[in-house]
């Protein structure tokens, strides 16, 4: 684990936004852990948490034109991403996001911020559940002229998704050809927790769920 990696898992328990207790899922499944990206909501945590989706993005050598936020989510993340490749390196990128809905007025269409033909675009998110909004993502690009060049998340479950032994994450990389990389990993906080005594139970009931959904 690179120490960056380890940061991020400290800073997002920090701020409330991985939680350790029970959990009941949108899939039904019964999780010992929670991560919302929603909790990282003030200026100094979007500031830092843009600077973590940069540095994996440089660190990982991901070539793009633009970054891409799938609404509403993915809309912060980009923007603080954005700002965060000038200020860090400058490398001096625009974002786009979608409408949900068309705007009959004005500039019109559905697109907001730079257009995507002929655009390399990163897809920028918090996590990959099902992977359906990242596939509306993708065809969104598509339709638009662009290429989904790849995808970048927070935290990679890593586990199975519904009646398939390969996670989401996996499934999305198979199906449309691209990479998707995440700032950390489930295994990654795994190994950072078992350095905390006080964290000896959490990493048990983690290690149990893992057993029973995680992908090889």
């Amino acid at each position: 684990m690179e120490n960056y990696q380890h940061n991020f898992i400290e800073f997002i328990i920090q701020e409330n936004a991985l939680r350790f207790g029970d959990f009941t899922l949108k899939s039904g499944r019964k999780s010992p852990y929670f991560f919302n990206i929603g909790h990282l909501y003030s200026g100094d945590a979007l500031a830092k948490l843009g600077q973590y989706y940069a540095l994996t993005l440089t660190h990982n050598r991901c070539q793009f034109d633009v970054l891409f936020g799938p609404a509403y989510k993915g809309i912060p993340l980009a923007v603080a991403t954005a700002i965060q490749l000038t200020e860090q390196y400058q490398i001096n990128i625009p974002y786009s996001f979608n409408r949900k809905e068309a705007k009959a007025h004005g500039e019109g269409g559905l697109i907001v911020g730079a257009a995507l033909e002929h655009q390399k675009a990163w897809i920028i998110d918090d996590v990959i559940t099902a992977g359906d909004a990242k596939k509306e993502a993708i065809h969104f690009i598509q339709n638009n002229g662009g290429t989904a060049a790849g995808i970048i998340i927070a935290l990679d479950r890593q586990e199975k998704a519904q009646d398939s032994q390969f996670s989401a994450v996996q499934l999305l990389e198979q199906a449309h050809h691209i990479p998707v990389l995440s700032i950390v990993t489930l295994k990654d906080v795994i190994a950072y927790l078992k350095t905390i005594p006080s964290y000896q139970s959490v990493v048990e009931n983690l290690l149990a769920y893992q057993k029973q959904y995680g992908t090889n």
